[in-house]
């Protein structure tokens, strides 16, 4: 990260990060909390391994699909589909269907006393929304019962350098997840961005209290990548989640964004990859959409 993008780090966090009461551990080169110090942070860029110490083979399936989005994000997805993989979702043990908001009640009602949750989208694809709309699709979507918002970014907002209104965008969205008992997941939209710009959007993330950062919606122009997981784990370090998404269809993919750094992925091939972990055939309707 190039030192002026280091010092407009250092004026957002201080203005907006910084809690106003029972302040925490700060650290002493920039009066910062301890956690978002961008010394600290170049640091864990430095050091360039670390990551959680989860594994997606020599496991049993369930740990496999306990690490799957089952994922139908398709704008003409019908009724049929959606219960569709709410009923493998249920079957296969996955951690959450993500599905567009206008499905979350549904999914909910159908899932309800199976373990599997229910992960909504907010500002989805393009991220181009205000702050106030994106906290209150948040709001709307926990009400109808979402457990995890996955939310993107203004890609056009960080690539004018107007990190304030990002690291905005970002809280208005974590602070309502906070409010209402939801994960929050940060999608970057990782083929965007330039390696800095990656670094800087995880960086924020982590700065406005998010849970997770995530690679890509899938409908920009790449998805996921061995190198993007690797930086964003550098990155956030060990205390955020990484999510991969964007064209992982098979175990050989998860394996490898695992290996990476992430600890979930977003996947419309779940059934597909959960078989192939237990040495199964695919079948032909477990190949995504």
């Amino acid at each position: 990260m190039q030192p002026a993008e280091l010092q407009r780090l250092v004026q957002i966090i201080v203005e907006e990060v910084a809690a106003a009461t029972a302040i925490p551990a700060r650290c002493s080169c920039h009066a910062l909390l301890f956690e978002c110090c961008p010394d600290r942070l170049s640091g864990i860029l430095g050091a360039g391994a670390t990551r959680l110490g989860m594994h997606a083979s020599g496991g049993p399936a369930g740990t496999v699909a306990s690490m799957i989005d089952h994922t139908l994000l398709k704008p003409d997805a019908s009724q049929t589909e959606i219960e569709t993989i709410c009923r493998e979702a249920a079957e296969f043990h996955f951690a959450t269907v993500c599905v567009n908001p206008t499905w979350v009640a549904l999914c909910a009602e159908r899932l309800r006393g199976t373990g599997v949750l229910v992960t909504s989208v907010v500002g989805f694809p393009l991220g181009a929304t205000t702050p106030d709309v994106k906290q209150y699709e948040t709001r709307r979507a926990i009400f109808d019962g979402a457990r995890e918002i996955d939310m993107v970014i203004n890609v056009g907002a960080l690539k004018s350098g107007d990190l304030r209104l990002v690291e905005r965008d970002i809280d208005a969205v974590a602070s309502a997840c906070r409010d209402g008992g939801a994960i929050s997941k940060v999608i970057i939209e990782a083929a965007y961005l330039t390696d800095d710009e990656k670094v800087t959007a995880c960086t924020l993330s982590k700065a406005a209290g998010a849970d997770f950062v995530k690679t890509s919606t899938g409908f920009g122009p790449g998805g996921a990548t061995v190198a993007d997981v690797a930086l964003m784990r550098r990155t956030v370090g060990d205390g955020m989640g990484v999510k991969a998404a964007g064209g992982v269809r098979d175990l050989a993919g998860l394996q490898a964004m695992v290996a990476a750094g992430a600890t979930r992925v977003g996947a419309s091939a779940g059934v597909r990859i959960v078989q192939e972990s237990r040495g199964q055939q695919p079948t032909a309707a477990s190949k995504g959409y």
